[in-house]
């Protein structure tokens, strides 16, 4: 059987700030982020299928993606809890969708974290193959599965 790749392209806006970073990114600013995920499978074969013919239904992985990362991130402002319970306690009593995440909140982390949200929830037959996560039009991270055996 022959392998098929497909993609399904998200986009979303966030705010972050990276603790202690030596540049300008220092500062609270926001991105509008451009999400590539990638998935392997074998097309579909069943005659009865209203899939036949397919890999994974796009609407399907969009909702997958939609739910598991798009839902939580997009507009949020995305922060270590590096900042204290004293700045993270502010931050949350006057702006509503505050992110605290486990992580410096740099690009290369954020698709480590997207990475292992999605994986659990696709069909066991289809394998992650690559995300890229674009912060800007020159500037974006990559995954993929094959590094990570």
């Amino acid at each position: 059987m022959t392998r098929i790749r497909i993609t399904k392209e998200f986009r979303f806006e966030a705010a972050h700030v990276l603790k202690d970073y030596d540049g300008p990114c220092r500062n609270i600013h926001g991105h509008s982020y451009e999400l590539s995920v990638t998935i392997s499978g074998i097309p579909i074969t069943d005659p009865s299928s209203p899939k036949k013919g397919m890999v994974m239904d796009f609407g399907i992985l969009k909702k997958v993606v939609q739910k598991e990362i798009i839902d939580i991130f997009d507009h949020s402002l995305v922060i270590s809890p590096a900042y204290g319970p004293e700045i993270l306690d502010h931050m949350k009593k006057n702006f509503s969708n505050i992110l605290v995440v486990p992580y410096q909140p740099t690009s290369e982390n954020l698709l480590i974290d997207f990475v292992s949200r999605i994986t659990s929830h696709l069909p066991e037959n289809i394998r992650l193959i690559s995300m890229k996560l674009r912060e800007t039009a020159s500037s974006y991270a990559e995954w993929f599965e094959n590094d990570n055996l």
